[in-house]
């Protein structure tokens, strides 16, 4: 599940899977443990959202050539990045089937 990601140039950013890695580890130091794991989503959630108003949008293109490189990039490599969040209803189905 480590996957290495590429810059544009086609390098590898070999960091990325020390990185994720990391924050599985961490994830597991605090299995059994919702607060904590919601707490680890919850500070994701926030740098995706940093990274995402910051750093990037300072970096999208500015000519359309670039622009639809970007975007080509975006379709060819799976999509827009999205954290999607658990439904209450979920969370609430699974507390019923334990009933």
């Amino acid at each position: 599940m480590n996957k290495g990601i590429e810059n544009e140039s086609g390098q590898s950013l070999s960091n990325w899977p020390d990185a994720a890695e990391a924050i599985r580890a961490l994830a597991r130091e605090h299995k059994g443990n919702p607060t904590e794991l919601l707490a680890l989503l919850r500070s994701l959630e926030s740098l995706h959202q940093e990274l995402r108003e910051g750093l990037f949008q300072e970096s999208l293109p500015n000519n359309r050539q670039r622009l639809y490189n970007l975007i080509k990039e975006i379709e060819a490599n799976g999509g827009w990045p999205y954290i999607p969040r658990m439904k209450l209803r979920s969370l609430f189905k699974h507390f019923q089937a334990e009933d």
